[in-house]
């Protein structure tokens, strides 16, 4: 009896050691993703895939990371905290040396504080939220944070508008928006804007045009929308159509507006303004070869979660370059030593591993978005 204990313990260890082996003998480095690809917000999260997955198809036609194909293992969390769990939980069971994602901020939240305690490098392209990163030093984003967006737009509103007053709707049930709208407001005040105006509306509504009647009674200068395009475009149509002659702004969410109107509508949104991360006027070497190759694609045009989610994987790609090893802590140190020209601008990250880049702001008209200025980082 002992000796046939004695030969399952030892066929146990070989199949262990073989186990360990065949990971290390791995030709693939396997890379999570999350977003929501189904359910409200999986235009954000599809457009995102997208420019990750080109991303990875050009590492690795180029001969990958130090000498193995990267393995994208996306799955789908439906903007949902419980679903960007149980998504970091599968992909840590994967074996993924690293998280891209997620998407919006409170599913990003979740799985920070998750990676925070695993010690898992974590990158997200799109979560905006002013605390995601501070889960952990292992947790980094690509894009601004809603309070450098807010106070952005304030400057541009005083500086290039040359606004007096000022108004904001804000969707009291959205932190992305609830974090603009403050920090447009105490920016605006020290700029000498005033607001005369704040109403407020919740996820799913759709008639707006009691609060805009309030708003157009103050004629603003300005109105602050800090919301995802498909309802700014709505609540940009009805001000109009109860004779708003307010000039519009809005932060990176109005990125895709125009696609969410009607061609015969567009006129509503004409001279509007919003941050976002990149301009595809931009005529650089590296963002015209992005915008060819996504085209060529998808046939369609990348917004610029795209172009974020592209230079996410970059940053990883690189990190893990440098670092020479995919274990966590040297892996967290390459990513936080990042300095990189990317689609989005050239980047590098703060000490609470924020990014530092300029901001740039569009103009739309006509039914296009046009490169206006860039607001440089101090």
């Amino acid at each position: 009896m002992k000796k046939i204990i004695a030969m399952l313990a030892g066929a146990a260890m070989m199949v262990s050691c073989g186990g360990n082996q065949t990971q290390e003998e791995s030709s693939t480095i396997k890379v999570g993703g999350m977003g929501p690809l189904t359910g409200s917000a999986a235009m954000y999260g599809t457009t995102i895939e997208k420019g990750a997955k080109l991303a990875f198809e050009e590492i690795n036609n180029n001969g990958g990371v130090l000498g193995k194909k990267l393995e994208y293992i996306s799955l789908d969390e439906k903007a949902d905290p419980i679903e960007a769990v149980n998504a970091y939980n599968k992909l840590v069971d994967e074996g993924v040396v690293a998280i891209l994602g997620s998407v919006t901020s409170k599913p990003t939240l979740a799985v920070a504080e998750l990676a925070a305690k695993d010690g898992m490098p974590m990158i997200t392209p799109t979560g905006t939220q002013i605390n995601i990163n501070d889960a952990g030093p292992n947790v980094f984003r690509v894009c601004f944070t809603d309070p450098y967006q807010g106070s952005t737009l304030a400057k541009f509103a005083k500086d290039k508008l040359n606004a007096k007053t000022a108004a904001v709707m804000v969707n009291t049930s959205s932190d992305y928006s609830d974090g603009i709208a403050n920090a447009f407001i105490e920016q605006a005040k020290k700029e000498g804007i005033e607001i005369v105006a704040k109403e407020g509306y919740s996820d799913g509504d759709k008639d707006f045009k009691a609060q805009l009647t309030k708003i157009n009674g103050e004629n603003p200068d300005i109105l602050m929308v800090p919301e995802y395009y498909e309802l700014s475009a709505l609540i940009a149509t009805q001000a109009r159509e109860i004779g708003m002659k307010s000039t519009f702004v809005g932060p990176d969410g109005w990125d895709g507006i125009i696609g969410a109107l009607d061609p015969s509508a567009y006129s509503v949104v004409d001279n509007s303004y919003f941050t976002n991360h990149y301009s595809a006027e931009d005529s650089s070497e590296k963002v015209q070869s992005f915008l060819k190759k996504y085209r060529e694609k998808y046939n369609e045009e990348p917004t610029a979660f795209s172009a974020l989610a592209y230079d996410n994987v970059y940053i990883l790609k690189n990190a893990i370059e440098k670092a020479g090893t995919t274990d966590k802590e040297d892996l967290v140190k390459a990513i936080k030593a990042s300095d990189m020209d990317g689609i989005t601008g050239h980047l590098t990250f703060d000490e609470k591993n924020n990014p530092i880049k300029a901001v740039t702001i569009i103009k739309v008209k006509d039914g296009k978005y046009i490169f206006d200025s860039v607001v440089e980082t101090k």
